[in-house]
């Protein structure tokens, strides 16, 4: 889980630290301008971001659930792909942008608090959405490739609380980070996890059909690297390589981290900041580093917000979170405590005071406020920002201060710009006040008439709808989205069936995927199938309609042709007449195989299996001979010789009818266990041989054995062999040697049970080469997949023959036998789709 947990961990710290570094910005200044009351907008924004961002992430997870698996792989791949982009460009976005950050968002919010509530909320909204659905994103894609949710949730949460901590720490200013670095090392983290879920997508395309390459290995570490490991666990979670890649994984993720990382590492060197050499006697002297701005520009348009003057050029002290955004000096701490403090009064920071008093030369404390300046003064100065901010080339030497621009409080605002009172900056008159009490431009309204204002707003709306609708609102088109974007089924349609007559009612459907109600009105159970008329291809079935019973038959109607065919039991095929669908092609059919077509596999497999039997009864001969002579160690060899030819035949077990129990039983449910009179073959003889058993108690065993094999040979040409066992048997071979062989239940004593797993294979191999034209015309990417499989399941089981000698099952570490499990597993995945393509159907 917690390899799993360090991409999302890392995605959640540094999308939450520059989310919480956005709000922080708003926050504080909002509280630089006097405007607390409309801080409630801001979070009202924020939450509208957070609704949105989890409704998306909502709409991801439930879309693709509702989807095919092959459209899932698909749609995955080109959301991981997407996610990449976003990640990219983010990392050398904060790269570019971080300097100039914070002043972008107070101008932003400086020119909203005059538009009204509406237009501050949208700020805030945009401000931090952004990141949310980032987040989102690039989560729902590491959840996706970690095959689990708790690990990636996990640590995208814990992430995100330590982000917050640190925005917390950093608008209190108990901790200072340096942000370049902090962005810089995370940046270059993050490209590298970007490439590994490149990689991860381009698999999924390819597994999806949508780009080419799917068995086309450039790396195959299967039966050399332990997939289970912790190692190749912590590899896989964080940096999403695993021991087989294709080559176009390869290629896009060695591709990307090299061209993505050489610009990165560009950039950063490029945009190095020089050492600053302030000369010596400027006003930046007494400057603490830990409080310089955010550059020339910004810095001017704070220093006129606050009253304040610098240096041309050198940037202006700040108190505002400018200070943190801002990369330009090595530490950046928020500052909301000088903004309290500044909307308070005389209570001035400390690194304010300095700088006021480096400026002007006068002593902080003779600086501050006193009760005869007039707020007209304050107003004045408050309103004069801008044109400030447009002479900062000027320099400072040249301008006169006056005491109302040199304070360091900002001016409150007057009662047109109090956007408390209803009122907005500039005059601009808020939501929700009274046009009829509007004060005339400069008048200040008097405490009474703000209050009376601001009570008439909250009776006309309530404080909580806002909130509530902008969390109710993305949730609600969340849920319209994943209601109205899955595919359900039409007016289900009823098509009747009979030996005469098939799909009366029968009309052209929808594209998509539809429901048919097929009803047998006939006297027979009939098997139904719709088909392409052209190719005979199936689209859906129903097996055993009986009479008079109706049952739904779900399928998928793309563009083409379709018709229904009804086969009833003991007659003759009754095809209707075809129905042509608009739109383009999409819909999987299966083309249906005959007896006829399996006539010619089961026929090479006969003879494979008649050369084989005629291997066996030589080598149960020379193991009766072995022991009959007493010569017990040549009788341990020739056993596994003749036990691994008998068990490269698993395909025809069930064509063996009693033979099979006689030569290869297991004492497993007799009465008298391995001393059980029925307990015979191969694994009676194997008990005895590795059991310390003489040679007379093995004589009679042996002699069965051999006489068993020699009546098998002669009896294998007359047995039936039905020709759908084939499809099957390519499946159920490895099933069996996963439960029995691969578990040790069918040992004996000898601990070769790995030794009769590679001679199963050896007999799945054997069966998918007769099968090889039948597949190779329906599934053409199957059998690729499935050659690397068994290639990489035998490299496995080669490492554990030693010469003459196999290593015992229960003495294989627990890493080797995991390993072992998981590519028996995954070749039995990819085979499974075996039965069902080759299945014989009436419909052929």
């Amino acid at each position: 889980m917690w390899d799993d947990a360090f991409p999302s961990f890392l995605i959640g710290l540094r999308e939450g630290l520059e989310g919480g570094l956005i709000v922080s910005i708003l926050v504080a200044t909002l509280v630089r301008a006097g405007a607390k009351s409309r801080l409630s907008q801001v979070w009202t924004g924020v939450l509208a971001a957070v609704a949105l961002a989890m409704s998306f992430g909502a709409v991801l997870t439930f879309t693709a659930a509702s989807l095919s698996a092959t459209a899932q792989e698909a749609f995955g791949g080109a959301l991981s792909v997407v996610a990449v982009a976003f990640v990219t460009a983010m990392v050398f976005w904060m790269r570019r942008s971080a300097r100039s950050l914070s002043g972008e968002i107070k101008e932003k919010v400086t020119g909203a608090l005059g538009m009204g509530a509406g237009v501050l909320i949208l700020t805030s909204f945009l401000a931090v959405g952004r990141e949310g659905l980032e987040t989102a994103l690039f989560l729902w894609t590491t959840a996706r490739a970690a095959g689990e949710s708790v690990g990636p949730l996990t640590g995208a949460g814990i992430g995100l609380v330590l982000a917050a901590g640190l925005c917390w720490g950093l608008y209190r200013r108990v901790l200072k980070i340096n942000l370049t670095k902090f962005f810089t090392a995370t940046g270059a983290v993050l490209i590298v996890i970007a490439a590994g879920v490149l990689g991860y997508g381009l698999r999924d395309l390819q597994e999806g059909g949508v780009l080419p390459g799917k068995a086309a290995y450039a790396v195959d570490l299967g039966g050399t690297v332990d997939v289970g490991s912790w190692y190749s666990t912590l590899v896989q979670g964080v940096f999403n390589l695993t021991p087989t890649m294709t080559w176009l994984q390869v290629l896009g993720y060695a591709g990307y981290l090299a061209v993505v990382m050489t610009l990165f590492v560009r950039g950063v060197r490029a945009t190095k900041p020089a050492p600053a050499t302030a000369p010596t006697g400027t006003a930046t002297a007494a400057v603490p580093e830990s409080a310089r701005g955010a550059g020339t520009e910004s810095g001017a348009r704070a220093a006129a917000a606050s009253g304040q003057r610098a240096a041309a050029g050198t940037g202006a002290p700040d108190d505002s979170p400018a200070g943190l955004a801002s990369e330009a000096g090595p530490t950046a701490a928020i500052a909301a405590g000088g903004g309290d403090r500044a909307a308070a009064g005389p209570d001035v920071g400390a690194a304010t005071a300095t700088t006021t008093a480096a400026a002007s030369g006068t002593p902080a404390a003779s600086r501050a406020e006193t009760p005869a300046e007039s707020r007209t003064e304050r107003s004045a100065a408050y309103h004069t920002e801008r044109s400030a901010a447009s002479h900062a080339e000027t320099p400072a030497a040249s301008r006169t201060e006056t005491p109302a621009a040199s304070r360091t409080e900002p001016p409150a605002l007057s009662g047109a710009d109090d956007p408390s009172a209803g009122g907005g900056v500039g005059g601009v008159w808020g939501e929700g006040a009274d046009r009829s009490r509007r004060p005339e431009r400069g008048v200040r309204e008097t405490p009474d008439e703000s209050h009376a204002h601001a009570a008439v707003a909250r009776r006309r709306r309530p404080v909580w709808v806002v909130p509530v609708a902008v969390v109710a609102v993305p949730a609600v088109v969340a849920g319209l989205v994943v209601a109205l974007g899955r595919p359900k089924p039409a007016g289900a349609q009823t098509v009747a069936v009979s030996e005469t007559e098939c799909g009366k009612g029968f009309t052209a459907p929808e594209p998509g995927r539809q429901t048919f109600q097929m009803r047998n009105t006939g006297s027979k159970t009939s098997e139904v199938y719709l088909i392409d008329p052209a190719t005979n291809a199936v689209y859906g079935e129903i097996e055993g309609l009986a009479p008079g019973t109706t049952r739904d038959l779900v399928a998928t109607v793309a563009g083409g042709s379709y018709a229904w065919r009804c086969v009833p039991t003991g007659g003759t095929a009754v095809t209707s007449k075809a129905v042509r669908v608009g739109g383009g092609a999409g819909a999987t059919a299966v083309v249906p195989v005959s007896e006829q077509d399996l006539a010619t596999p089961l026929k090479e497999y006969r003879q494979y299996v008649g050369r084989g039997l005629a291997t066996l009864v030589a080598q149960t001969g020379r193991l009766n001979a072995d022991i009959q002579g007493g010569d017990l160690d040549a009788a341990r060899t020739d056993w596994l010789t003749a036990h691994r030819t008998y068990s490269s035949l698993g395909a025809a077990y069930g064509t063996f009818e009693d033979f099979d129990k006689k030569i290869n039983g297991r004492p497993d449910g007799l009465p008298g266990g391995v001393d059980d009179k029925d307990f015979t073959g191969f694994h009676r003889i194997e008990y005895g041989l590795w059991h310390g058993q003489s040679a007379d108690r093995l004589k009679a065993p042996a002699q069965r054995l051999a006489a068993d094999a020699a009546g098998l040979r002669k009896a294998f040409p007359t047995q039936a062999f039905d020709p759908g066992d084939l499809p099957l048997r390519a499946h159920e071979i490895l099933e069996n040697t996963l439960q029995f062989e691969l578990t040790g239940q069918a040992d004996q004593g000898s601990g070769t049970e790995l030794a009769t797993a590679d001679a199963n294979l050896a007999g799945t191999r054997e069966l998918l080469t007769v099968l090889r034209p039948l597949l190779t015309s329906r599934a053409p990417h199957l059998l690729p997949t499935v050659e690397a499989d068994t290639a990489r399941l035998g490299k496995l089981l080669d490492a554990a023959h030693h010469g003459n000698a196999w290593t015992p099952v229960n003495r294989l570490d627990a890493i080797t036998r995991a390993r072992l499990d998981g590519a028996t597993g995954q070749l039995l995945e990819d085979l499974a789709p075996v039965p069902d393509l080759l299945e014989i159907r009436k419909s052929a």
